[in-house]
């Protein structure tokens, strides 16, 4: 009798720590595109915090239509956040370390996910997931430089990068490609909005609230974002044309181009609609995105 409840202890004893290793062992490696639970979990709030940039963003854009002196770009949104005060300055440093935890997340995922698709579907995820990398990085770094009081010189980065441009052997031809790329992004966009695969990043047993408002959301919110894109990409080819640094600029620059080119802000408004919906999509991707 002892022998036997001697054996069902170290049994018991055996089985707790195996599920305490392979706990552990989860929460250092993952189970999927995520190189660690924590990453995931981090890279999580980054998505939400990067949702919630695009929702100041269209708020600022509104604002900006009804007649108000709004920076209508990533930096005007973080400025918006820090301008709340010491708890505006500590949320930033939160959104900074999960935009930076979900941009850990892409990379892996752009070197060794979407292990659920195959061929140039898998290929098409992950460039997106190395360009998602880059743009959650932009706004993680902005972030910082608010915190540490240094977001005033960040808008004129574009133009300091056609001028070092235009002073290189066929720099017009470098500021043209840097266009180019750009404009080829947002095509990308427009095909990700009108093809609704960005559906293909969330789990297969979505409720059908979150199915139907996933499919409305993000192909709004890509398409909007595809112009803006687009945008951006027109002021640096007539930077290019022009020789002119001073006709690039980021977002703000390219919305208030819109808003003058149109004569009203019809356009913006729709734009912003756009972005906050894009903003929306990403609290849903958060909540849903596929991590295996």
């Amino acid at each position: 009798m002892t022998t036997e409840r001697e054996d069902a202890v170290e049994a018991v004893e055996d089985a707790a720590e195996h599920a305490a290793h392979r706990a552990w062992d989860d929460t250092l490696h993952g189970g999927g595109d995520a190189p660690s639970r924590v990453v995931e979990v981090l890279g999580r709030a980054g998505l939400v915090a990067y949702g919630a940039v695009h929702l100041l963003v269209a708020v600022l854009g509104l604002r900006l239509a009804l007649g108000s002196a709004a920076e209508v770009d990533q930096q005007g949104a973080v400025a918006t956040v820090a301008s709340v005060g010491p708890a505006g300055i500590v949320l930033l440093v939160l959104f900074a370390a999960g935009l930076v935890a979900f941009a850990v997340w892409q990379v892996t995922a752009a070197v060794a996910g979407f292990r659920w698709v195959s061929g140039g579907e898998r290929f098409r995820k992950r460039v997106g997931a190395a360009a998602k990398a880059i743009a959650v990085l932009a706004v993680a770094v902005v972030a910082a430089r608010t915190v540490l009081g240094s977001a005033a010189s960040g808008r004129a980065g574009p133009q300091k990068l056609v001028t070092w441009l235009l002073a290189l052997p066929g720099g017009r031809l470098l500021v043209g490609a840097v266009a180019l790329t750009v404009i080829v992004i947002a095509v990308t966009m427009v095909y990700t909005g009108v093809s609704r695969s960005f559906m293909g990043d969330l789990v297969d047993d979505l409720p059908a609230w979150a199915h139907r408002a996933g499919v409305v959301l993000g192909a709004v919110g890509n398409i909007a974002r595809a112009v803006a894109f687009a945008a951006v990409g027109v002021l640096f080819g007539v930077a290019a044309l022009q020789r002119d640094p001073s006709r690039v600029g980021g977002l703000d620059a390219a919305l208030r181009d819109l808003v003058s080119r149109w004569q009203g802000v019809t356009p913006l408004v729709v734009l912003s609609v756009g972005l906050g919906a894009f903003g929306l999509y990403c609290l849903l991707d958060a909540r849903y995105r596929r991590a295996y």
